[in-house]
């Protein structure tokens, strides 16, 4: 028997997306199409800003095009790979970003694709159940797309198909959020503020502010303070604090395709 193709299945799950709408975002962008059913992410380089140049204007321009090109794509269909090469093919700004989009399909698959160290996570009853790897050369010099020379492309994007469920929380962050706030953090804030439903939109501002607020802890164990431990060179042992930066966070609920309401 012939196997049924996306664009024809009926799907049964959907994400139910919200972010902070008062949130600055910097050098940061993204995109929400819950018509879609897609999410993106990206984080401006602020290298270029020496060089006179509007570190986030590449990845505005970046986060329109990957939306313009979600929206040419059959329903339920994630071809994220050509989404991200039609992007950047038609993202002409000086500088560069990092990207992390991610869709779900009609079978029910969030399908991901991420150039740098933006990112996402799924939490299932309150506990990770996967995080998307970080791509870097190394220590704090992730991949980054863009037109300049030494820039990647996005062959070197990495991949990724996580089957989802019913309940299942997706966080999508620029490293604003993932250098300053452990999983663990998170699945806190999942247990505490889901007593009696969940809501992505208040979700995502709890988040954004806790990331804020950690960024700027100069005493406490961040994500990024540990890497660097790790990392050495350049950092001392006893390096330290949160990693001020651009924040943006959009979270998403999976719930049936019939459910309209928060729950």
């Amino acid at each position: 028997m012939a196997h049924q193709s996306l664009d024809s299945l009926e799907p049964s799950l959907k994400m139910v997306c919200g972010h902070d709408p008062l949130c600055p975002l910097g050098e940061d962008a993204y995109f929400v199409s819950e018509e879609k059913q897609a999410i993106g992410v990206a984080d401006g380089v602020g290298g270029f800003a020496l060089i006179g140049v509007d570190a986030g204007e590449y990845a505005r321009e970046l986060m329109v095009n990957a939306s313009v090109a979600v929206h040419q794509l059959p329903d339920g269909v994630a071809d994220l790979k050509s989404v991200l090469n039609e992007a950047f093919l038609n993202t002409k700004a000086e500088g560069a970003s990092t990207a992390c989009i991610v869709m779900l399909s009609n079978d029910n698959i969030l399908h991901s694709i991420n150039v740098g160290d933006s990112g996402f996570m799924i939490f299932r009853a309150n506990r990770l159940a996967y995080k998307s790897p970080v791509q870097q050369h190394y220590f704090n010099c992730p991949y980054q797309l863009g037109n300049s020379k030494g820039c990647d492309r996005p062959s070197s994007a990495s991949e990724s198909r996580e089957p989802v469920f019913p309940g299942d929380v997706i966080v999508v962050g620029t490293d604003g959020l993932l250098d300053n706030v452990f999983p663990a953090d998170i699945e806190d804030v999942l247990k505490r503020e889901t007593l009696e439903g969940v809501n992505p939109m208040e979700l995502a501002v709890t988040i954004t502010n806790l990331a804020r607020n950690y960024s700027l802890d100069m005493e406490r164990e961040s994500p990024f303070a540990k890497a660097a431990k790790l990392a050495g060179k350049g950092y001392p042992s006893y390096y330290t604090g949160g990693k001020p930066d651009d924040i943006t966070v959009v979270v998403a609920h999976i719930v049936p395709q019939n459910q309209c309401s928060f729950s």
